[in-house]
């Protein structure tokens, strides 16, 4: 049972924003917003067993995965107008890197390895995590800003 009393916060809202928007079909529209992110996104224990320790990684995982830190960067660029890059490099094995960069700050710098098993456990934790990030990437671009123009 999904619980969809869960509050959504800015990085969720631009999070399903942009699932929505690559839903040419229309294949979830009858799916509640919080469905689509447990369905893309969390993966219980259960799911992780099934998923084998080595195994390459398929393109619409990377691509949904990207898709979280293009979340980030646009609620970044929403909220100050600064247009942000999202840059992701990933081996055919589930290792690399996505970094969000607005003008010279790197505002996330994310590592991954074993992508293929990227998931989170609840969808709170999805919610808890892009937040954070984003939040992050607030303070980060506050603190170096006076840097850019040097």
């Amino acid at each position: 049972m999904i619980d969809t009393t869960l509050e959504h916060n800015a990085f969720t809202e631009e999070l399903i924003r942009q699932l929505r928007a690559t839903d040419q079909f229309g294949n979830w529209a009858k799916m509640s917003d919080e469905e689509l992110l447990t369905k893309k996104y969390v993966k219980t224990k259960e799911d992780l067993k099934n998923i084998p320790i080595i195994a390459d990684i398929d393109e619409m995982l990377i691509g949904e995965i990207k898709m979280i830190f293009k979340a980030i960067a646009l609620q970044f660029e929403r909220k100050t107008g600064v247009m942000c890059n999202v840059v992701m490099e990933m081996s055919h094995e589930g290792f690399g890197r996505c970094i969000v960069i607005a003008d010279k700050i790197v505002l996330v710098d994310k590592y991954f390895k074993d992508a293929h098993r990227f998931g989170y456990r609840t969808i709170d934790k999805l919610y808890e995590d892009g937040q954070k990030h984003l939040d992050k990437a607030f303070s980060i671009y506050e603190q170096y800003k006076p840097c850019i123009n040097k």
